[in-house]
């Protein structure tokens, strides 16, 4: 099988079923590198794949995309062999969005699509996309980036002036919601690093609304929803939101912790994803009619 830069590693040529794993926003494959032994010990035969997007971790060095199509396009190009295969899509926050438009791409061109499609803590596409931090800040977030698809910089570094405060807010705001660890915040030069990226990502979420008909329609896989109890940022009634884009069945799941329950209660959250992998590794993968 075609190896990519876009998999954390070789997909296993024998896997029953494959779950690919999309990272939240400013997060990257690491995110997912216990849920392989974590599965394998819940009895779930699967080959876990987290997805390495550019401009982060071990991509650091690649420009980041800030549209939310371009990524997609690319993304549709390099997994097309591994996607041809039996296989689940799991996307956190930013990652639900992409795993959707990426489901909308291959339906609407009649590829092999997913055999269901597991999106948590991100609000359904109609909706605007979450604002974090200070209006200000939410402004200059989403506002950021070129709009041509890939951020070839990291932009200016925070230091001084209207830069610096933006960047004070969403550090804090991400320690509020739990995406980034308090100890964080003093260390300067660790934030310069992280929050660019945090903001490219922050611009590519916003690109799916400004983009015409971005909501598009139902997917024809099933969709399993998860919220956080406590998620300050996405609301239980805002994940639910995504039935409307259920074309063969939504079930959702509220589990305990905020926003990045990926993280705070992984055991919970691995504990449902595996009777769903078992549940889905002995179906047929499902064929899109191309519209």
């Amino acid at each position: 099988m075609t190896t990519t830069e876009y998999l954390a590693r070789a997909p296993q040529p024998h896997a029953p079923v494959r779950l690919l794993c999309f990272p939240f926003a400013g997060g990257g494959a690491s995110a997912y590198a216990r849920w392989q032994p974590e599965l394998d010990a819940r009895g779930a035969s699967v080959d876990v794949l987290p997805v390495r997007l550019p401009g982060r971790e071990g991509r650091s060095g690649e420009p980041r995309f800030t549209e939310l199509t371009s990524l997609v396009e690319e993304l549709d190009e390099e997994l097309d062999e591994v996607l041809a295969s039996p296989h689940l899509l799991y996307g956190h926050s930013m990652g639900a969005l992409i795993a959707y438009t990426l489901i909308r791409r291959r339906q609407e061109r009649g590829a092999p699509l997913p055999r269901a499609a597991l999106l948590a803590a991100y609000r359904a596409p109609h909706l605007p996309p979450p604002r974090i931090g200070s209006d200000a800040n939410a402004d200059a977030g989403f506002g950021a980036g070129s709009g041509s698809g890939a951020s070839s910089s990291d932009g200016a570094e925070p230091g001084s002036g209207a830069e610096s405060g933006a960047d004070f807010d969403l550090a804090h705001a991400l320690v509020a919601l739990g995406g980034l660890p308090e100890a964080l915040l003093g260390h300067p030069e660790w934030l310069r690093a992280l929050l660019p990226v945090v903001r490219d990502d922050l611009t590519l979420c916003a690109s799916a609304s400004a983009s015409a008909g971005s909501a598009g329609g139902p997917v024809r896989v099933p969709l399993h929803l998860f919220a956080g109890a406590d998620d300050s940022l996405v609301r239980v009634p805002e994940v639910t939101a995504w039935r409307r884009y259920a074309a063969r069945g939504c079930e959702v799941r509220v589990l305990p912790g905020g926003h990045f329950f990926l993280r705070t209660h992984e055991g919970w959250l691995l504990d449902e994803v595996a009777p769903l992998v078992r549940r889905y590794g002995g179906r047929r993968t499902v064929h899109a009619a191309a519209s």
